[in-house]
């Protein structure tokens, strides 16, 4: 894991400092500095710019009470279909017509490339699921490790991603729960890590070990997005949780 001194937005803040960062959403917000930084000490508004994208093309944004309401647009090619250049595309008109955000949900195909192509060409932050890159190399979701879990989170840090969604609060306990909802676990995040769990008979690896995925989020400034893992949907939505409803 990389060595080295915390370079969050919020710890800056915390030492009375304003970056550059919160210099250029303070114009971007027409508020004074001085209140962007003091909401991102106290945890009420994100910055979401790790520091390998903010060295590229990002151009900061934030999200939160003090801020304009934003707009995340989802894209991300399939096992069936991938093609980068279309990639870049759908990103460029998610931003042209007024995303302020974009995650790429890529589950098959050249991914690392895709997601690459797409940070070095993007001036919104990038987002991602992690766990979807992780059960592509995979025949069974089953056969991944907690190591592999972080591995992954650690390199998509550092390929410059700026904000991931990590399911770490759907545990083992709750599983007993899920039986009888209509719609099962409707997150595909949520039901991948409630078949790893039930597979192995073991505690979410990604509640067990928050502590070293706050460690690589610490050192690259990635936001955390904790997934709603148990969320409500439709029918339809719920065919991804179909493995784990049968078990």
């Amino acid at each position: 894991m990389k060595d080295q001194s915390c370079n969050t937005q919020i710890h800056f803040a915390r030492q009375g400092e304003i970056t550059d960062a919160m210099q250029f959403v303070a114009e971007r917000e027409r508020l004074d500095p001085i209140i962007v930084r003091d909401e991102v000490a106290l945890g009420r508004l994100i910055i979401p710019a790790n520091t390998n994208h903010l060295s590229g093309k990002l151009e900061p944004m934030s999200i939160g009470k003090v801020a304009s309401v934003k707009i995340n647009a989802n894209i991300g090619n399939s096992s069936v279909d991938s093609d980068l250049e279309g990639e870049l595309e759908k990103l460029r008109t998610a931003v042209k017509y007024g995303a302020d955000t974009v995650m790429d949900l890529s589950t098959g195909g050249d991914i690392d490339a895709i997601r690459e192509a797409i940070i070095d060409d993007s001036t919104v932050p990038i987002g991602t699921v992690p766990i979807y890159q992780i059960i592509s190399a995979v025949d069974d979701a089953a056969d991944v490790t907690p190591k592999e879990m972080l591995d992954n989170i650690e390199h998509q840090a550092q390929q410059g991603v700026d904000y991931i969604t990590v399911h770490c609060g759907v545990l083992r306990e709750h599983l007993g729960y899920c039986y009888g909802r209509v719609t099962g676990i409707v997150s595909r995040g949520g039901s991948l890590m409630a078949y790893w769990m039930t597979s192995h008979d073991e505690q979410n690896p990604l509640y067990t070990h928050y502590d070293e995925i706050l460690e690589i989020a610490r050192c690259y400034d990635v936001t955390l997005s904790l997934g709603d893992g148990l969320r409500p949907g439709s029918i339809a939505d719920a065919n991804d949780a179909a493995q784990f409803a049968e078990l």
